[in-house]
């Protein structure tokens, strides 16, 4: 096993750490809110008295997007977060470490098989609130859900921008965060990534969203993208 020689802080992230380990290496991580739950086989590091989840850019693309140099991560502590698509809990595990016991993520997900695997992992988690719906009629879970501060996307669906400029409207303050993993070739595959990108990004802008920063995350995620935009209500 390599010994971690020093954890600190990340400089611009907060909540998330640099864990510099004995061969020189360095790795980010988060605090893990749950000591002792691995999520997704990812490594924990202890050190003085704190345990740390290893932040595997290559599972989770909200930790390629930082390691692409995503120019902010606008989640902190306390933070209320609508996540569509959360999945088995991969990347929605580390924003959970990183809002705290405070803070809340209502997570939807279509599939039930996926939210099984999610149970598992909100069993211990109190902070994530899992639903089965399709993100396509927020109003079906409008009862569910209170007003949030950043909103988080990962949908594979042809229509992903919609989706979340729908959601966007019904539960995002204004001046909200939006954080939206794009997969163009879940939207098109027979046009370049790059023109698919334009086309998404033009359909938030519409839907009032401004736009903050875009990060390919080749090599980590191929035809994959992040975008970071702020919600204007006008």
């Amino acid at each position: 096993m390599v010994e971690v020689v020093s954890v600190r802080e990340h400089d611009m992230w907060r909540g998330v750490y640099v864990v510099e380990l004995e061969d020189g290496s360095l790795r980010i991580a988060t605090k893990n809110l749950v000591p002792g739950q691995r999520v997704y086989g990812e490594r924990i590091f202890r050190y003085n008295g704190e345990e740390y989840r290893e932040w595997n850019a290559y599972r989770s693309k909200l930790a390629a997007a930082l390691l692409k140099g995503l120019v902010e991560l606008p989640i902190k502590e306390g933070d209320r977060i609508l996540y569509l698509g959360i999945a088995s809990g991969t990347t929605a595990s580390h924003i959970s470490d990183i809002i705290g016991p405070r803070g809340r993520i209502y997570g939807v997900e279509f599939a039930p098989r996926v939210m099984r695997d999610l149970l598992t992992v909100v069993r211990d988690r109190r902070n994530i609130f899992p639903i089965l719906g399709d993100a396509r009629f927020p109003e079906k879970y409008r009862h569910l859900v209170e007003g949030v501060d950043g909103l988080y996307a990962d949908v594979a669906q042809p229509e992903q921008a919609a989706i979340v400029v729908r959601n966007a409207r019904f539960f995002l303050r204004d001046g909200g965060y939006m954080l939206m993993a794009i997969k163009a070739r879940s939207i098109d595959v027979t046009t370049e990534p790059s023109e698919v990108y334009k086309r998404e990004i033009k359909t938030l802008m519409e839907g009032g969203l401004e736009i903050k920063d875009v990060v390919h995350l080749d090599p980590f995620d191929r035809d994959h993208a992040m975008i970071y935009a702020i919600m204007r209500r006008r």
